[in-house]
């Protein structure tokens, strides 16, 4: 048996009918000298069933403690089946980035059989160029971004490539534990941290001290949680989702983190800030206060790990209310050197380590209110949006002579934070992800190109 962390059950916990917690990736590939048909599901199937070892989360499902008197254990499956996991469908002509993201729409807008491992993988053929894509979704409480990215380097070699290794071995899954054994073990882990609590206790009233000086000290001003302006998208969620795709430029922004001596993330921040700006103002929303933006942050280097979450978040001020691209960017940095700094003063794993105490009946039930009242719509959102980046590849990926042309990743968005942007670099590409509500956000193509404009137009401020 594997434990979920507290951070990892949560997001089980707080899933709801509308609130959906898994994590999409998208690849797209495309085969060398290719021909119509020349992808087969079936030689999927069987390369996939063939790296299965390699990839250990995927057999694995949940087994839940009695009476809810602890957290969920990942156990193997006894009766698992790789074709339950596995989706094939035909894209619309013409099969371009559209087509693709009405089917990631789709997928993404429907919840995992909790019964089974939490992953699924949906082909999608009849894609442009005879392209085809991948959509794989996860359970968020399987992996974060950083661990997902570690399973996808499990079963690839140095060079990018598939690794050829021996016939994998018979898989022999481990028993199921009785009810007695998941008892035992959740009491010990109970006593554990029982015996934490008073030393989590003193750790965080210190460093709520620290932080406190902190802010009282600080010379520059940092985003504040629950003071956001209304947008379309801090709304209840509906089931729904909308999903799109942008590409940037990578060396153009790093050309911009080099000349304005910032770092690449505070370089994206400006320019979904710039975007967000043009796209709310076309909509005919104030852009006269800056938005609070949640930022994940990895608690810990990968070292190989394939299983949970390790993030924390710092919240990022957007300054959409002004103008000029400069200076936008020049306030961007400014307020992440204070999210930093009160991020480390609380302790990046303070979230992580108070998570373990929440109990799943309670937090499970207040969010199902919460989804089936609406609060969302009649309560300020604690932040207005999710921005995340997240170091992908750096060298070309391939598996034999079929190319990995592009990788997007995207999020959950929440009740009231209906809004997640999301960058994963691939080579010379920032490749951006992007996903609402249609309900909130019906023109979510305006926004990639409103992110697009803002990219080239923070590029050529520096060009100059």
């Amino acid at each position: 048996m594997i434990p979920l962390s507290g951070l990892d059950a949560g997001f089980l916990y707080g899933e709801t009918r509308s609130l959906h917690l898994h994590t999409l990736k998208v690849a797209v590939v495309e085969r060398a000298l290719a021909k119509p048909g020349w992808f087969s599901f079936d030689e999927l199937v069987e390369v996939l069933g063939a790296n299965l070892h390699k990839l250990p989360p995927f057999r694995r499902r949940l087994a839940m403690v009695p009476f809810g008197l602890g957290h969920p254990r990942w156990v193997d499956d006894e009766h698992f089946e790789l074709s339950r996991h596995l989706r094939h469908v035909t894209a619309r002509a013409p099969g371009g980035a559209v087509e693709l993201c009405e089917i990631v729409s789709e997928v993404a807008g429907r919840q995992l059989d909790r019964r089974l491992p939490l992953w699924q993988i949906t082909a999608v053929d009849g894609l442009a160029g005879d392209r085809v894509a991948f959509i794989a979704k996860l359970h968020h409480s399987m992996a974060d971004g950083v661990a997902a990215n570690e399973l996808l380097m499990n079963v690839l070699d140095l060079e990018g490539s598939l690794r050829v290794d021996e016939p994998p071995p018979p898989w022999e899954p481990e028993p199921a534990p009785t009810e007695l054994e998941l008892l035992r073990d959740a009491a010990r882990e109970a006593a554990s941290r029982a015996l934490s609590l008073p030393r989590l206790v003193r750790r965080t009233t210190k460093n709520a001290l620290a932080l406190g000086a902190l802010v009282r000290g600080a010379t520059g001003e940092g985003a504040v949680p629950f003071r956001t302006p209304r947008t379309p998208f801090n709304a209840a969620l509906t089931p729904r989702r909308t999903f799109a795709t942008a590409e940037l430029s990578l060396e153009s922004l790093r050309a911009v983190r080099r000349a304005a001596g910032v770092t690449l993330n505070d370089v994206f921040l400006a320019v979904v800030a710039g975007a967000l700006r043009a796209y709310l103002s076309r909509r005919g929303v104030p852009v006269d206060r800056p938005l609070v933006a949640g930022v994940p942050a990895s608690t810990e280097s990968p070292d190989g790990r394939l299983f949970g979450n390790r993030v924390s978040n710092l919240f990022a001020s957007l300054p959409i209310h002004e103008a000029q691209s400069a200076r936008r960017l020049a306030m961007v940095h400014d307020g992440m050197v204070v999210a930093k700094a009160r991020h480390a003063a609380i302790g990046p794993d303070m979230l992580a380590s108070w998570a373990e105490y929440a109990p799943g009946g309670p937090y499970g039930a207040v969010m199902r209110a919460w989804s089936r009242l609406g609060v969302a719509d009649k309560v300020a959102a604690p932040i207005n949006l999710v921005v995340s980046s997240v170091p992908g590849p750096k060298s070309q990926l391939s598996l034999g002579d079929v190319r990995l042309v592009s990788i997007h990743s995207i999020g959950p968005i929440l009740e009231g934070i209906g809004l997640n942007i999301t960058a994963w670099s691939y080579v010379d590409r920032l490749l951006v992800g992007l996903m609402a509500c249609p309900e909130h956000v019906p023109d979510i193509w305006r926004l990639v190109d409103d992110l697009d404009h803002a990219a080239r137009e923070l590029s050529a401020t520096y060009a100059r």
